[in-house]
C-alpha cells in the first residue's frame, strides 16, 4: 500500500480508479468546478514522499502502462480539463528527469500519444523533490520547456520572484520557449472561457470571505487561507 498517497486515491485497481475518477470529474463539472486528475503518469508505486525528496519509480514500462496509465488515458479521452504532473522519476520513461521536467513524459507521452488537449499544471515547485538543492528559476523553465502549462508555487516570496525573473529572461532569449508559452497561454485562455460566469467574481479571496462570512464555510476558508 502506498502510504504517501493513501486515501487520496480511489484505490489500486485501474478500473475502479477510472470509474470513480471520471464520476467525480463529472460531478465537479456539473457544479461549475474544474476537475484536475493527478499525479501524471502515476504516483502509486514509489513510497518516498515527494514533499521531502525525489521518489524513483522502478517498475517497467509495461507495468506502468497496464496499471498507472489507464485512468489518465480515460481522462484525456473524456476531456478532463486539467492534469497535474508528478514529481517522480520514472526510470522506464525518463531515466534522468522527474515527470514534471520531462519532455518525454509531459509532451511525447501525454500530448502526442494520449492526445491530452487540456492544461497541464505542475505539482508544487516548492516541494523537496524538485526544490532540494536546486535553483527555482531553472527548474521552472525546465518544466515549461517539458510541456507544463501552469506552474504551481504555493509559497510566494523570493522563490516566486526568482521563477518569474528566470522565465522572463529565458523567454526573451529563446524563440522556442516563447512559442511554448504562447501555446500554454492559449490553453489557459480556453480553460478560463469554460468557467461559469460567477467564477471570476469569486476569484479574489477578500470577496470570497465577504460572501461566506457568518456561514459554516467561513472557518474552512480561514483554514485554507492560512495553509
Amino acid at each position: 500500500i502506498n502510504t504517501v498517497i493513501g486515501d487520496r486515491s480511489f484505490g489500486a485497481d485501474p478500473g475502479r480508479v477510472t470509474a470513480c475518477g471520471l464520476a467525480l470529474a463529472r460531478g465537479l463539472s456539473r457544479a461549475g468546478l474544474l476537475p484536475c486528475g493527478k499525479h501524471f503518469p502515476g504516483h502509486g508505486g514509489p513510497v518516498a514522499d515527494s514533499h521531502q525528496t525525489l521518489p524513483v519509480e522502478r517498475r517497467d514500462a509495461a507495468t506502468l502502462r497496464a496499471v498507472d496509465l489507464p485512468p489518465f488515458v480515460a481522462a484525456a479521452a473524456a476531456g478532463v480539463p486539467l492534469l497535474m504532473s508528478a514529481h517522480v522519476r520514472y526510470e522506464a520513461l525518463d531515466a534522468t528527469r522527474p515527470a514534471t521536467l520531462s519532455p518525454a513524459i509531459c509532451t511525447a507521452l501525454l500530448r502526442d500519444e494520449l492526445g491530452f488537449g487540456g492544461v497541464l499544471v505542475s505539482d508544487d515547485l516548492d516541494m523537496g523533490a524538485v526544490a532540494l538543492d536546486q535553483e527555482p528559476g531553472p527548474t521552472a523553465v525546465a518544466a515549461l520547456r517539458a510541456g507544463v502549462d501552469l506552474l504551481l508555487v504555493c509559497h510566494p516570496g523570493p522563490r516566486l520572484d526568482a521563477i518569474r525573473a528566470a522565465v522572463l529572461a529565458a523567454a526573451a532569449a529563446e524563440p522556442a520557449l516563447r512559442r511554448r508559452l504562447e501555446q500554454a497561454n492559449d490553453r489557459l485562455a480556453t480553460l478560463r472561457s469554460s468557467l461559469p460566469p460567477w467564477a471570476e467574481a469569486l476569484a479574489e479571496p477578500d470577496e470570497v470571505a465577504a460572501r461566506v462570512a457568518g456561514s459554516r464555510h467561513a472557518a474552512l476558508l480561514e483554514t485554507l487561507r492560512g495553509a
